[in-house]
């Protein structure tokens, strides 16, 4: 998996070398504007990802009274002024209304989901009848029912059911219904994170591996507010060892079982940890099937997994980016971590605490506090892949 928002190319500037006598012409002008406006591009791209500035509000309106009478039906929507930024680095800028009609058909049975998205239009790739003097940057509104291309801005999303069923404003904005507008899912230009990182729960021989996978998702949520360098992906995957596994910096296992694996699977876990991958093996107490078959393994592998507590203080679990002296107490039983060669063994059931519980009865430090340790799993395994690709030949320059 690439970054969401890829890095611009690594590649260098070429300017305009002025001189005494050189003749300024359209061609040799555009040059070096085009030289100022790639460097601001390129300079948002690396610090920041793109998204909505301000307003780009939208609201169900009538039909326009100057549309042709067949058109005027209840999908129409307005929106409102604003400015985004794209992936590109490039300024979006709705300077007026602009009214909209959803015209996508739902051909099925089932609903469908309909992207309202706001691109930028270079003006000098859009065909003019006459030369002008000035010209204006403008913008593109569509809708789609498909993955976004990387240039469009979400604005908001509609789940149309079929039949013609009118766009609505939604009744509870937390939670929109079937042809409501949705806005929660629109991104904020802000700053970027230095990585993002990927998690995923791996399925085997146990009927209670995925017990704690919705908590994965409370834990990937946790990231961007409590340590925003770093970013977790919107939602946890799920693979088997036959899957690629090389996709995700951290996977993810818990059950009572032993973890049995094949000779293929041996091969896969231990190119995965090679190149820097990290394999969190999340285990209750009393799972001792499950911890004993680690140890085992992480003797096959040749790099015995040993207590956080004989590692140096310094550990970056322990320290980065939250300091940990005694580690979380969780269910009345304290956290131990085994670590070593990109295995970390985690007894006591940690990820249970990083979600909410069926009762509703976690307290809110517990919560917090196996998150925060979560986080600096999360973060060991960022720094480890990382600095151990940068050890190994990579051309493609992404972060």
């Amino acid at each position: 998996m690439t970054h969401p928002f890829p890095p611009p190319p690594i590649q260098p500037f070429e300017r305009l070398q002025a001189s005494d006598g050189l003749l300024i012409n359209a061609e040799r002008w555009q040059k070096a504007h085009n030289y100022h406006r790639l460097r601001q591009n390129t300079h948002y791209q690396c610090l920041n990802q793109p998204g909505i500035v301000c307003g780009l509000g939208v609201r169900d309106i009538p039909a326009p009274s100057n549309v042709q009478a067949k058109y005027r039906d209840g999908r129409w929507v307005q929106i409102q002024p604003g400015i985004a930024i794209d992936v590109a680095g490039n300024l979006i800028v709705v300077n007026r209304h602009y009214d909209f009609p959803i015209d996508l058909e739902v051909v099925s049975s089932q609903p469908i989901m309909v992207y309202l998205v706001v691109s930028y239009v270079d003006p000098d790739e859009l065909r003019r009848s006459q030369q002008r003097e000035i010209i204006q940057e403008t913008y593109r509104i569509d809708q789609r029912n498909s993955t976004l291309e990387p240039s469009e801005i979400e604005i908001c999303r509609i789940l149309l059911e079929p039949g013609q069923t009118a766009v609505t404003q939604s009744a509870e904005v937390f939670f929109p219904g079937y042809n409501d507008i949705d806005l929660r899912y629109r991104r904020r230009a802000q700053a970027r994170p230095q990585s993002i990182v990927r998690m995923a729960q791996v399925n085997h021989n146990d009927d209670d591996c995925s017990r704690n996978f919705f908590n994965l998702s409370y834990l990937l949520q946790s990231v961007e507010p409590l340590y925003p360098y770093l970013r977790g992906i919107e939602e946890p995957g799920q693979v088997r060892w036959e899957d690629n596994i090389q996709a995700y910096d951290l996977l993810y296992i818990t059950g009572q079982k032993e973890l049995e694996l094949n000779d293929i699977q041996f091969r896969a876990v231990k190119n995965y940890l090679n190149s820097g991958g990290v394999l969190l093996v999340d285990a209750p107490a009393d799972a001792n099937p499950l911890i004993d078959s680690i140890h085992r393994l992480a003797e096959q592998l040749e790099h015995p997994i040993i207590p956080l507590e004989e590692m140096r203080r310094d550990f970056p679990l322990r320290t980065q980016p939250f300091l940990f002296a005694a580690l979380p107490i969780i269910h009345q039983q304290p956290i131990r971590l085994f670590v070593d060669g990109g295995i970390v063994l985690a007894v006591g059931d940690l990820g249970s605490a990083w979600g909410l519980d069926r009762d509703l009865s976690l307290p809110r430090l517990m919560i917090r506090t196996a998150q925060e340790l979560g986080i600096n799993i999360l973060n060991y395994a960022r720094i480890r892949r990382q600095l151990m690709g940068l050890q190994q030949q990579d051309d493609s320059g992404q972060w």
